[in-house]
C-alpha cells in the first residue's frame, strides 16, 4: 500500500461524507480498514463543511458497524467546494480523494483542480458525462505532468459495465477483439437540459472514428423486443456508453487492441410500462428545456419521477431487498478465423450480478478502485492523467477485489 507521511498523514479521506452517499462510502472504508489491521492498516479521515454533521455521520457509523473506536479515532477535516484554500490543505493531506460532492458539474471539478494541484489522486462516482469527459479535456495534461490520477464514474456507473466489457473480452473462449438520491435525479435533469454541449465538448477532442473490426453491428431501433430478456428495452440513457468509448479508444491507441463496437439497453418491461415511460418522458424532455421547468423538476423529485427519486433517498429496507444484474452478449470471430470473411461464428454471454446498485454496489466499487490504486499503482497506465475505471485499472486485480466484495463476474456461451 502506498505510504503515508507526516505531510500526507491518510491513505484515504472521504470528502462529502455527510452527503447520502458520504454516509455509506464511510461505513464501507471504515470494513475496508477493519480487514488490514497492523502495520498494513488503512488510514482514513472524512471531509465536509460542517464538523458537526460530520461527527454525527461517525457516531451513526460507529453505531451500525459496532466499531466505538469511529467516534474518536478518525480525523475531521472541514472543507468547502467554494473555498480553494480548504479544499487545498484536504488534498495535501490525503493520498486519494474519494469525492462524494454532486452533482459534479456544479460542484466537481474544484475537487479535481485542487487535487491535481497538491498531488493528490481523485476518485468519484459521477454518471454525468459531460463532466467526465470536460475534465478528461481540461486536465489530462496536467495530471499527467503532476503523477496524479483522476479516475471518475467508479461506482454503478460505470465500473460494473467498463470492466464487464473488459472481462468478456478477456475471456478464455476464443474470441476477439430501486430508488434513488435527489442528487443524482438533479444530474439527469441538468443533464438532458445540456445534451447539445456535450456534442460540442466531443469535437474538442477532435478524435478520429474507431476502426470497425469484422461486420458491422447493425443499431437497433429506439424501443425493441428483446428475446434475450423477453421484454421491451430502450437505449440506456447513463453515462455506461460515453465510458465505455473512452476505454477503447484507449486501448486502441495505447494498447493497439481491436475495439469492440457496444450499445447499451435498459429492459422496461411490457407495453403498458412502455406506454408509462413514453408518457412520463415526453414530459420530463419537455420541461428540462426551460428553466421553470427543470426548477419544478429539482423541487418535485418523488412526483415527477413516479417515487422513483426523493429528496430523502431510498430507505434501508429498499435498500436491502435490492440487487442488481447486467448482461452482456457478445459475438466474435474464432482463433483463425478473419474478421473481413463475413459474420461473427462465436457468441458469449457475460453476467455482472451485484447487491442494491446506487449506493451498496457504487460505494464498494468506489472504494475497491481506491484500494486498488493505493496497492497497485505501478500497473497504472503513464503514471498520471484522466482515466476512465476500465483504462486505469484494465491490467489491475479490481475485478478479483470486486468478486470478494459480493459483485460477480461471470462467463458463458449462448
Amino acid at each position: 500500500m502506498a505510504a503515508v507521511t507526516a505531510g500526507r498523514p491518510y491513505h484515504i479521506i472521504v470528502f462529502g461524507a455527510s452527503g447520502f452517499t458520504g454516509q455509506f462510502v464511510v461505513e464501507e472504508v471504515a470494513r475496508c480498514a477493519a480487514e488490514c489491521p497492523g502495520s498494513s492498516s488503512l488510514k482514513w479521515a472524512v471531509a465536509g463543511r460542517s464538523r458537526r454533521r460530520l461527527e454525527e455521520v461517525l457516531k451513526q457509523a460507529a453505531g451500525r458497524l459496532s466499531m466505538p473506536e469511529l467516534r474518536t479515532d478518525i480525523e475531521i477535516i472541514v472543507a468547502d467546494v467554494s473555498i480553494e484554500e480548504s479544499l487545498a490543505i484536504m488534498c495535501q493531506q490525503g493520498v486519494v480523494i474519494l469525492n462524494c460532492v454532486g452533482p459534479y458539474r456544479f460542484y466537481g471539478e474544484p475537487v479535481v483542480k485542487a487535487c491535481v494541484e497538491n498531488g493528490a489522486h481523485y476518485i468519484d462516482i459521477c454518471g454525468e458525462p459531460q463532466f467526465l469527459e470536460q475534465m478528461q479535456l481540461e486536465y489530462h495534461s496536467k495530471a499527467l505532468a503532476r503523477g496524479v490520477y483522476v479516475i471518475g464514474s467508479c461506482g454503478f456507473d460505470s465500473i460494473p459495465a467498463d470492466l464487464g466489457i473488459l472481462y468478456t473480452q478477456s475471456s478464455s473462449h476464443p474470441l476477439q477483439g430501486s430508488s434513488g438520491h435527489d442528487a443524482t435525479w438533479q444530474s439527469a435533469v441538468y443533464g438532458f437540459a445540456d445534451s447539445r454541449s456535450l456534442c460540442q465538448l466531443r469535437k474538442k477532442f477532435g478524435h478520429k472514428p474507431l476502426p470497425v473490426v469484422g461486420a458491422k453491428v447493425k443499431k437497433r431501433g429506439f424501443l425493441f423486443f428483446s428475446k434475450e430478456l423477453q421484454q421491451y428495452v430502450i437505449p440506456f440513457m447513463g453515462s455506461d456508453p460515453s465510458v465505455v468509448r473512452r476505454t477503447q479508444r484507449f486501448l486502441y491507441e495505447e494498447e493497439q487492441q481491436s475495439p469492440v463496437q457496444y450499445s447499451a439497453y435498459v429492459g422496461v418491461g411490457g407495453l403498458f410500462s412502455v406506454f408509462k415511460l413514453f408518457c412520463g418522458g415526453l414530459l420530463f424532455w419537455f420541461m428540462v428545456k426551460f428553466s421553470l421547468g427543470r426548477r419544478l423538476l429539482t423541487m418535485f423529485p418523488s412526483f415527477f419521477s413516479f417515487g422513483m427519486f426523493s429528496k430523502a433517498g431510498p430507505t434501508m429496507k429498499q435498500i436491502e431487498d435490492t440487487c442488481f444484474s447486467l448482461t452482456f452478449y457478445g459475438e466474435g470471430y474464432s482463433e483463425g478465423r478473419d474478421p473481413s470473411q463475413g459474420r461473427p461464428d462465436a457468441r458469449i454471454c457475460t453476467q455482472v450480478l451485484g447487491a442494491e446498485p446506487g449506493y451498496v454496489a457504487t460505494v464498494s466499487a468506489m472504494v475497491q478502485a481506491a484500494v486498488t490504486l493505493l496497492n497497485e499503482l505501478h500497473s497504472l497506465p503513464r503514471r498520471g492523467g484522466v482515466y476512465s475505471p476500465g483504462s486505469a485499472f484494465y491490467k489491475t486485480s479490481l475485478i478479483d477485489r470486486l468478486h470478494s466484495h459480493g459483485i460477480m463476474f461471470s462467463v458463458r456461451n449462448y
